[in-house]
């Protein structure tokens, strides 16, 4: 697979890095995702967006079996494309939720979200009622999904490693499976009825030993060492292309299952 190009700088709205709004705005959906899972609104989000993810975008996934059947799950994947979160739940059986940049909290949409399992960090804050959230989804046994680059990328490279999951990796003791999803920078070609095939690869999930407070420097190294993987699973996939991958996928695992066998 060729690397893919970068998207042209005027197809893009420009960033907002803060969010004006209060703290108290967003409380109504930090104690709905604390209180309770998504409700029926999930599913029907998922009834709609699954076929036109597979039918337009050839979408694909492999290794998916590397999540977890059960308990806490902490997914990390690059990020390009507002529908990287889609891309990542429609293969998983469990319900993942979501930390989302709080602009995208406004009527009507917010209702989706607000019962679909999306909660939202408030951008430019220190928001440390998202990472309470967070950890009360890991508490009950959720999943959570977020970016180690914090946002998207806008180049069509990956950007650098934050310190956030680090941090809820440490804090949470949960495992984290790092993904590459290749692809998803370009699915802003729909509007040239250009529609790029996309593929995501899951990892092994990743284990940290549990830190109650731990500074900087340690969220940003585990940051790190948690990039790094979702770095050699998207440019493999970049380099070598969907059907190599699956063949070596598949290979690994038949490798793996002989290997247990002879135990």
């Amino acid at each position: 697979m060729s690397p893919e190009r970068s998207q042209p700088k005027g197809s893009l709205k420009p960033q907002v890095y803060r969010d004006e709004r209060p703290a108290e705005h967003f409380a109504r959906f930090h104690a709905r995702t604390r209180a309770k899972p998504p409700n029926w609104m999930y599913e029907v989000v998922r009834l709609i967006v699954t076929p036109y993810l597979l039918l337009f975008f050839r979408t694909r996934a492999i290794d998916s079996q590397k999540v977890p059947a059960d308990g806490p799950v902490i997914i990390a994947p690059n990020h390009f494309s507002f529908l990287d979160h889609f891309f990542v739940a429609i293969y998983l059986r469990r319900k993942v939720q979501f930390m989302a940049k709080s602009q995208l909290f406004t009527f009507p949409m917010q209702v989706v979200y607000h019962n679909g399992g999306v909660f939202p960090v408030r951008r430019g804050h220190r928001d440390e009622e998202a990472f309470k959230t967070a950890h009360a989804v890991l508490a009950r046994g959720g999943i959570v999904v977020m970016y180690c680059e914090g946002g998207r990328s806008r180049t069509g490279e990956l950007g650098e490693a934050k310190p956030g999951i680090g941090r809820l990796a440490l804090e949470s003791g949960a495992p984290v499976v790092p993904c590459g999803l290749a692809g998803s920078e370009r699915v802003r070609d729909w509007k040239r009825l250009q529609f790029p095939k996309v593929t995501l690869q899951f990892g092994d999930p990743i284990r940290f030993e549990r830190v109650d407070a731990p500074d900087r420097a340690q969220c940003q190294a585990a940051s790190e060492e948690i990039f790094a993987r979702i770095q050699a699973l998207w440019r493999g996939l970049r380099e070598n292309g969907r059907s190599a991958t699956v063949r070596a996928a598949r290979a690994a695992r038949r490798g793996g299952q002989a290997t247990a066998a002879g135990r």
